[in-house]
């Protein structure tokens, strides 16, 4: 890992950014979730072999476990299924690979897309894992979703600066 401040960093090319106008709220808050979305999974292309694994702080998050466990919080968010063990969420196994874990974070975030499109209302709820108490609505989920995957972009901004010095989105 890079933590020598004599390399210089690289800057990665930034996008616009979220989108400044929308035609509803919904649109809005889609699209700085994709954004984030975006972000994240931008960090995670490219690392080779080993780095995307391990551990960049003492707790042992990798960008790949970041990765992982976003697809598994886009699924119990808004699929509706149950995660299981949330800790286990973060490692990733030993058989998975960057492009399969891109692959099912991908294919996991229009299978979301879908049940956020179809919404007609947001103060409808979120589809919701079998548990006691009523769901959260659908606009309560969205901006969770945004704090969540915002919140995982800021540790997988720092875990890849340290792997290879790149900055930015």
């Amino acid at each position: 890992m890079q933590g020598d401040s004599a390399q210089p960093s690289r800057i990665r090319a930034r996008e616009t950014g979220p989108p400044t106008t929308g035609p509803d709220e919904k649109a809005t808050l889609r699209g700085f979730l994709d954004h984030l979305r975006n972000s994240v999974a931008d960090k995670v292309a490219g690392v080779p072999e080993p780095q995307v694994r391990t551990g960049g702080v003492p707790s042992g998050t990798s960008l790949l476990g970041l990765l992982k466990h976003l697809a598994f919080v886009e699924r119990f968010s808004f699929l509706g299924e149950d995660a299981g063990d949330w800790p286990a969420t973060m490692r990733p196994s030993a058989q998975d690979t960057v492009d399969g874990v891109l692959a099912d974070y991908r294919e996991t975030v229009e299978r979301a897309n879908r049940v956020i499109d179809a919404c007609p209302d947001l103060a409808l709820p979120a589809p919701r894992a079998p548990r006691r108490g009523s769901a959260p609505s659908m606009r309560w989920v969205l901006v969770h979703m945004i704090e969540e995957t915002g919140r995982h972009a800021g540790h997988a901004d720092i875990l890849r600066e340290r792997i290879d010095g790149s900055t930015g989105r």
